[in-house]
């Protein structure tokens, strides 16, 4: 390799610019690397053109949190105790979360939420009711201290995914058959242990708009699109836009995916909500024009995480 960082010139070896994985794709070997054009069009249920796929969050970020090894969204920023944003995160499971299950009640709407185990030990009351309304849980690991990463044993990593679903799965009574790790955080193992624990599916890789075959170590599971690109975190509180940008965004997104769907095969519409934020009473307007919005369109099929996996994999064998 002919390289300016050669040892001719004093610099690195050649071989530390050598990578196993180089290759046509993501440098990965996790997934075939392909094009959303060139694939199988995709057919939702009742011929829709779009999966509208709702995933609120329920969270908990302890006071004393370590933040290890990055402090995630939401976590706590000044001196302990940092009650004011400690009681704000609380507002979200007390309160937000309410009035975005009284949102989607009135427009029939279903959710898969995700859920820290740590909330099911603390609200059981709260997963009741989401599972009386037939939303789908998601587990969203422990909680929001307990990050998966790389300085993780993989006996450590393993233990923490196999207490976080029993836990979610004796509170709810579902197989829980969705992971979203907390901020999306992974190690380089976290895919196979999932898989291994009996998951299907997984909404930390962003690369997508529609699900896709996901190797492990054990079996095959498929990434799920669940986008931050969009979400009200993002828009609302890192990037300091208004209610009316938020609606607006959801908006756009929606049209785009709809326009094309009418071109190319189904698309999913996923929206990420979190309770402390949409659940807001200034902000929860934004989130209801929105989707009035896509449910006057004809074709929009409202669906849990594993309801449009299964679809989809009915579809492509």
């Amino acid at each position: 390799m002919n390289s300016p960082f050669n040892t001719s010139a004093g610099g690195l070896p050649d071989e530390h610019l050598r990578y196993a994985k180089r290759g046509y794709g993501m440098d990965q070997d996790r997934y075939a690397w392909s094009m959303l054009g060139e694939r199988k069009p995709v057919q939702w249920p009742g011929g829709a053109r779009v999966a509208l796929w709702i995933i609120p969050a329920l969270e908990w970020f302890p006071l004393n949190m370590k933040g290890v090894p990055f402090k995630p969204p939401g976590a706590m920023q000044t001196s302990y105790p940092d009650l004011r944003h400690y009681t704000l995160r609380d507002y979200g499971n007390r309160v937000g979360i309410h009035r975005i299950m009284q949102v989607l009640d009135t427009r029939g709407l279903k959710a898969s939420v995700a859920v820290n185990a740590a909330v099911a030990r603390r609200y059981p009351a709260l997963i009741k009711e989401c599972t009386r309304r037939g939303w789908e849980v998601i587990a969203n690991g422990l909680d929001m201290d307990h990050l998966h990463h790389s300085g993780l044993s993989l006996e450590a990593e393993k233990q923490l995914i196999e207490q976080t679903l029993s836990i979610l799965r004796d509170a709810s009574a579902q197989p829980v058959r969705g992971w979203l790790s907390p901020a999306k955080s992974e190690s380089f193992h976290t895919p196979d242990l999932v898989a291994e624990a009996g998951i299907d599916y997984l909404c930390d890789w962003v690369n997508d708009d529609l699900p896709y075959a996901f190797k492990t170590a054990s079996r095959a599971i498929h990434a799920m699109p669940h986008p931050i690109d969009i979400d009200d975190h993002t828009i609302l509180v890192q990037n300091h836009h208004s209610e009316d940008d938020f609606r607006d965004a959801l908006i756009d997104q929606f049209n785009w995916l709809y326009r094309e769907a009418g071109q190319a095969g189904g698309r999913v519409m996923a929206i990420s909500l979190h309770p402390w934020i949409i659940g807001q009473p200034y902000r929860i307007r934004a989130l209801e024009e929105a989707l009035d919005h896509m449910l006057r369109h004809a074709g929009v099929w409202s669906a849990t995480g594993a309801e449009i996996l299964d679809a989809w994999k009915r579809q492509q064998g």
